[in-house]
């Protein structure tokens, strides 16, 4: 046996929901570009769970099956009331509060294909709840009921801010949400398959994929972005700032990926977003700091931007905490955990790899008092 540090170049499985090949991200056969242009977040769900597109009935039935369950129980949002808010992490409440949910589901222990996918929906759409109510709750806030009339990307906006948002933040948020959806066998997506493989619940798949989501090489990396720029400052700072980094041999967040090697496909959309509301708040420094420091990170290192990257500033933009995001993250990215636990479900086999062993060779007990 040989092995691969971080399992790097292992074809685990098979999955029909996305690649990534020759840097091209599809869902199901949809390049990404294709449906960050033209998709609902809503269609994405359903194309991941369905490996096809909805029909109009179809996107108008998932809707009100989200907009039905995205009620979330009450004793999970007293639960929140209870935490020492100013050291709680939003994903470690997350964590716990998927968790907690799982509890209050009568059919959390049901493992027919017909209850997993109800679990789903429910899943779907109590985290969006889960995220904004926390997010308000340790701001002395009370949480914002879901509207029926708005889109999934629209009532997260709402939910967290109270207010009506508008069309650009709308459709910068969805933008997000789709562009985050899937991204084939990544950490926290194989520790969702893994842990459903032993046949444990859908809830136990998601919490432990929130816990691997949760670090910054993984899912915190935009919440480093905006903790980055945010230091640097201003623009004529960024120079200075990445010349010591790169000096210092620092990583810098948001550039270089495992899988893509010309750069990932998703960044561009995000960029775009970021150039527009950053401009329509007046604060057109995070985008223009975003684009000194690729120039100079992609120009001597040759690692473009990743989707983490001008994410950062589209959230800032829309007036969202810093450590909100990669909750935000999470939000988005259930929805393709859970087309791949679905699909884990439906041809299971036990994941256990084997290590290989580099320890001391064969040794003889020897008693304590010889030692």
């Amino acid at each position: 046996m040989t092995s691969s540090k971080g399992l790097e170049g292992v074809v685990a499985t098979q999955s029909a929901i996305s690649s990534i090949i020759d840097d091209t991200l599809t869902y199901v056969g949809y390049n990404i570009d294709d449906l960050a242009d033209n998709a609902s977040f809503e269609e994405v769900i359903y194309l991941l769970w369905h490996q096809r597109l909805p029909k109009a009935d179809e996107l108008a039935e998932l809707k009100q099956q989200l907009a039905d369950n995205m009620a979330v129980p009450q004793e999970v949002l007293d639960h929140f009331k209870t935490y020492p808010i100013k050291n709680v992490h939003p994903m470690a409440a997350l964590r716990t509060a998927v968790s907690m949910l799982g509890l209050f589901d009568e059919e959390a222990e049901e493992m027919n294909p017909e209850a997993n996918y109800r679990k789903a929906i429910r899943i779907q759409a109590k985290i969006s709840t889960i995220v904004t109510a926390f997010g308000r709750i340790r701001n002395g806030q009370e949480p914002v009921a879901p509207r029926t009339d708005y889109s999934y990307a629209a009532n997260f906006l709402y939910m967290l801010s109270g207010e009506e948002p508008a069309d650009i933040e709308v459709e910068a948020f969805n933008k997000a949400l789709v562009l985050h959806a899937d991204h084939e066998l990544n950490a926290s997506t194989f520790t969702a398959r893994v842990a459903v493989a032993t046949l444990s619940d859908v809830y136990s798949g998601i919490t432990a994929a929130i816990g691997a989501l949760k670090g910054p090489l993984h899912g915190g990396a935009n919440e480093q972005v905006m903790k980055t720029l945010t230091e640097i400052g201003s623009v004529e700072n960024v120079d200075a700032a990445v010349k010591e980094k790169l000096a210092n041999k620092e990583k810098i967040m948001g550039f270089g990926h495992r899988v893509y090697r010309k750069g990932d496909p998703r960044a561009k959309h995000l960029r775009e977003m970021s150039k527009k509301l950053t401009e329509i708040r007046g604060e057109e420094k995070w985008y223009e700091m975003s684009v000194r420091m690729e120039e100079l990170v992609t120009g001597q290192k040759d690692l473009p931007p990743n989707v983490d990257f001008y994410s950062a500033s589209v959230y800032h933009s829309l007036n969202i905490e810093h450590d909100l995001f990669t909750p935000i993250f999470a939000v988005s990215r259930a929805s393709g955990w859970l087309a791949h636990i679905l699909e884990q479900y439906a041809d299971n086999r036990l994941i256990r790899p084997r290590a290989e062993y580099i320890g001391p060779g064969m040794q003889t007990y020897v008693p304590v008092d010889e030692r």
